[in-house]
Parts: C-alpha cells; structure tokens; sequence
C-alpha cells in the first residue's frame, strides 16, 4: 500500500500503511490528540493515554491489525488502527487520531475512509468518544457512524459507542 493524497484543506497531505517502526511518532500523535479529551474528563487514564510504544508497535503487528498513517510532507500528523479485520467476527474496533494542530483539514475524514476501504463488506467497525467530546461526535456522525449505546469506561469516563457498517 502506498501513501495516496488527502483531498482535503491539505494538499501536501497522504495516507499509506501504518508500521510497526511508526509506533513511536503515531504515540506521539495519539498522546497530543487524546491529551485535550483527558482534561475536558478530568483524567490521564483513558486508553489512548496509557498505551505504551511497545503495546503500539505490538498491536500494529498483530494480523488482524490494519493500521493507516497520515503523513503532512515527512511528519506523521493521524493515525488509524482497525482491530478484528478479518477474525471471525464481522466487525472491527477503531482508534482515530489527528494531531491538534492540523484537525480540521480533512485528515480524520482520510483516516475514516482509508479505514472503510479495507473492510470487507457486512463488517461493522465501532469506537467510543466522550458523550461530551462534541467535535468528535460530529465527524463521526458525518462520516457515517451512528451512535449504539452509553456506558460509563474503565477510566470512570462517559462514553459514546458508535458503528458503521462497511458499505
């Protein structure tokens, strides 16, 4: 898979495999894009913030891992994970993140669609924001997800659970 452009507000903008050997600069992504969501929650211990670069690197080797990276020239600016691609189970968790300073110019958008394009078809991703996280919810909700149900996380954090299902 090679890096394609993002049409999107950022033209210098592509999207290609994300790797093992990408752990440590998509951790950094993660940490700044989850950092604002710890504080609007009041707490640094919501899964993106606790996950460490040997997990990350790990997880991206795992088979049913597919992981995609958004590249701004040589800087790694988003990242998207898909975990149970392929398992036996139709669906897929998602993890999206886009760094603070480039939200907004079509990266997360990218990262969702790429994301989509490796499903197979009938297969169902989710993921879970904060039922406060407004932006999030918001693009989510215009790239196709529909919220699923509430709960309350492991971090004591109000979630939203939202799925799509791969066209």
């Amino acid at each position: 898979m090679s890096r394609a452009p993002v049409p999107s507000g950022a033209p210098d903008c592509s999207v290609g495999p994300l790797r093992p050997e990408h752990a440590g600069e998509a951790l950094t992504v993660q940490y700044a894009a989850y950092l604002s969501e710890g504080r609007r929650y009041r707490t640094t211990e919501i899964p993106p913030l606790v996950e460490t670069v040997e997990e990350l690197a790990a997880d991206l080797r795992r088979p049913d891992v597919v992981g995609f990276a958004a590249w701004l020239g040589p800087r790694l600016v988003g990242s998207a994970r898909l975990r149970g691609v392929g398992g036996p189970d139709p669906v897929a968790f998602v993890r999206y993140s886009v760094a603070p300073d480039v939200q907004g110019r079509g990266i997360g958008s990218a990262l969702i669609d790429a994301a989509h394009e490796v499903l197979p078809t009938g297969t169902t991703s989710w993921l879970v924001t904060g039922v406060d996280s407004a932006e999030n919810l918001a693009l989510y909700r215009r790239r196709g997800y529909a919220e699923r149900g509430r709960e309350v996380d492991a971090a004591g954090v109000a979630v939203v659970r939202m799925e799509r299902l791969a066209p």
